[in-house]
């Protein structure tokens, strides 16, 4: 699967992201930008109405002689129009509502998870599950990037969030007994070619946990103790996507939502079960699928990508871990963490997946904070301050407690932060990835937090501007070029 070592170099040696073996030297410092990451704050895209772009114009897909791989646009919720304006401008207040929201997601993903139980006195919330596991809406953190898709027959346009925490696609559908605000009309299926219920009886039905029975169709259910919930009929569905259309996709028809994201009309679920759009469409994309997620403050679009051809030539390679006891998720192997160049003292084994299905490192788009457990975190962070004691420091700010005042520099040198990944390479994150505004007067932080458990999460921050490529049939997850 992977391309050959010399290619891989020569390839990733041109991107802004560092990619190298074990035994390759890479930059001890970087230069941070803070007056250009500062414009860039104060000058957020304006946001999306959804009259101005039609299905096409937010899809971008690739001619190939495989019709099984298309590509759409991934936009951040910021573009979306339905936000409360205040907040929307406010950059601190935006921060702010993020973190409240990535707080609540990750506190509901680690009751998911084998050991995932909340440490240091950080607020659980508990979680209620009848049917498929579902992390989704605002209150959850899932609501951050978004892509548009055709849902019905004839298609009706839809905002949708993506969630490789997740394994099942809904929309909210009339006649709706109690819906959040979206941004396209609600979806409703007796105006669908396409829609039919699924019996009590199909198998489709079994394969959601707990699942509920009403009338002869089947019932899907999904709460969560802070409140948020999703109800409806589980039914099959024509998605499209540009001129792709795919059939019989088991979906979500949810009639009754709350505390759900603002904007989007539901969840593209993307993650390892068999009922996640991955999963169903299993042979016929190989299983693989490769996503970049645009960077904060600026226009550009991301990118998300079906099929065995969305695999990047010059990418490194890891093992896909499974975890038999939460099969959504998908994990990698995390063998250490290095700043400014030198690895920090961290035992190895803070990072390994248990066979007991405890602890290892999970990739989540919802998260946007990246998690280390609490003895790991506070040695990279100590490791950090250490080659930051020349910057002004500051009190922390929300769950960030290494924080700077940068506000009278230009650019900035920073130690680097890396990743070093199992079976050899090494992921250097570029700066905005890592020192993050917090404000738009100049205060930055070290955007790394504990997770209060032994669970490590790579959050979508962390991941911004790289090309991360799932190939489940082979077993890699792929970091490499940014073609966002």
């Amino acid at each position: 699967m992977s391309p050959p070592p010399a290619l891989q170099l020569a390839l990733v040696a041109l991107l802004h992201l560092t990619l190298t073996n074990a035994a390759t030297s890479f930059p001890d410092f970087q230069l941070l930008n803070v007056e250009q990451v500062l414009v860039g704050v104060l000058t957020q895209p304006s946001p999306l109405q959804t009259s101005e772009y039609n299905h096409h114009e937010l899809l971008n897909v690739t001619e190939s002689e495989d019709q099984w791989k298309w590509k759409l646009k991934l936009i951040h919720r910021d573009w979306l129009s339905t936000e409360n304006a205040t907040v929307s401008r406010n950059h601190s207040r935006r921060f702010h509502a993020r973190i409240q929201r990535d707080v609540k997601r990750v506190a509901s993903l680690l009751l998911r998870i084998p050991g995932g139980v909340i440490h240091d006195g950080e607020a659980a919330h508990g979680v209620n599950d009848f049917g498929s596991d579902v992390v989704s809406g605002m209150d959850q953190g899932s609501g951050e990037y978004f892509v548009r898709i055709g849902v019905g027959s004839p298609p009706r346009s839809q905002y949708m969030v993506i969630d490789s925490g997740s394994d099942i696609v809904w929309v909210q559908c009339k006649p709706c007994n109690q819906c959040y605000k979206q941004s396209d009309p609600v979806f409703d299926p007796a105006d669908s070619a396409s829609y039919g219920g699924v019996p009590c009886s199909s198998s489709v039905c079994d394969r959601i946990e707990n699942s509920g029975c009403h009338a002869g169709r089947c019932r899907y259910e999904v709460m969560y103790g802070d409140g948020s919930y999703t109800k409806g009929t589980l039914a099959l569905e024509t998605l499209t996507f540009g001129p792709t259309v795919v059939q019989d996709v088991a979906i979500g028809c949810g009639h009754v939502n709350q505390g759900m994201f603002v904007g989007a009309a539901g969840l593209l679920g993307l993650g390892g079960g068999s009922m996640s759009l991955v999963g169903q469409l299993g042979g016929q994309t190989g299983g693989a699928f490769s996503y970049c997620l645009v960077s904060r403050g600026t226009n550009s679009s991301g990118s998300l990508v079906f099929g065995r051809e969305a695999m990047p030539v010059g990418a490194a390679w890891v093992p896909l871990l499974r975890n038999p006891q939460a099969p959504t998720f998908y994990y990698i192997g995390l063998s250490g963490l290095g700043i400014g160049g030198i690895r920090v003292p961290i035992s190895e084994d803070i990072f390994q997946l248990t066979e007991l299905g405890y602890g290892g490192v999970v990739m989540d788009t919802g998260t946007a904070v990246t998690r280390f457990p609490t003895i790991a975190y506070n040695t990279f962070r100590d490791a950090f301050i250490e080659q930051t004691a020349n910057l002004p420091r500051v009190s922390g700010v929300s769950i960030f407690d290494t924080c700077y005042n940068l506000s009278s520099f230009v650019t900035v040198r920073i130690p680097t932060v890396s990743f070093y990944l199992s079976a050899g390479p090494i992921l250097t994150l570029p700066a905005n990835n890592f020192l993050i505004p917090v404000d738009s007067v100049g205060t930055f932080c070290f955007a790394f937090a504990s997770s209060g458990s032994g669970l490590s999460i790579i959050g979508n921050i962390e991941q911004e501007g790289i090309q991360i490529s799932f190939d489940g049939a082979n077993g890699y997850v792929g970091f490499g070029p940014n073609v966002c």
